[in-house]
């Protein structure tokens, strides 16, 4: 029953995240926006769907798998850091990349410490999630997916963040 409700609640995040990502995005495109990335984002799309389904499918397939309240707290707070993210940057946050030319890049928040916070708690979540249900393969599996998937996200992001044209 735990993982029902854990499943329903992260599943019901990320519609919410899409919801505000995509109104973010109505607002900045409207604000001249140019986005970037676009032909890599349907397999990130691919890669998050796959791991919901892949923690639904393993917690199915494995008998007596343990909930582990630690972990569970540690995603708490992972919650309250993404808030933080989301918050700090307004309507410039999406789950696609966007840039306003000529506009200076957002420096409070977490991002006075890390260039990339958002996706230090993504690859934080990616391994965390799994785990509060002992679900290793999921947990090793889109670990490794996730890394690669960031790799070719960063550079392209790293770019447009550069780029003020």
């Amino acid at each position: 029953m735990i993982f029902l409700f854990f499943i329903s609640f992260l599943v019901l995040q990320r519609l919410l995240e899409l919801v505000v990502a995509r109104r973010n995005a109505k607002w900045l495109l409207q604000n001249g926006a140019v986005e970037y990335g676009r032909s890599h984002y349907p397999y990130i799309v691919a890669l998050h769907t796959a791991f919901i389904i892949s923690l639904i499918a393993e917690y199915l397939l494995r008998k007596g798998t343990s909930f582990h309240e630690s972990l569970f707290v540690v995603w708490v707070v992972l919650i309250a850091l993404k808030i933080w993210v989301i918050s700090s940057l307004g309507k410039y946050w999406n789950t696609r990349i966007y840039r306003i030319p000529g506009i200076a890049l957002v420096n409070r928040g977490p991002y006075r410490f890390l260039k990339h916070p958002n996706y230090v708690i993504v690859v934080a979540e990616i391994a965390l999630i799994p785990m509060i249900f002992g679900l290793w393969y999921t947990a090793i599996a889109f670990s490794a997916l996730n890394a690669a998937m960031l790799a070719v996200r960063i550079r392209v992001e790293n770019r447009a963040l550069t780029c003020d044209n």
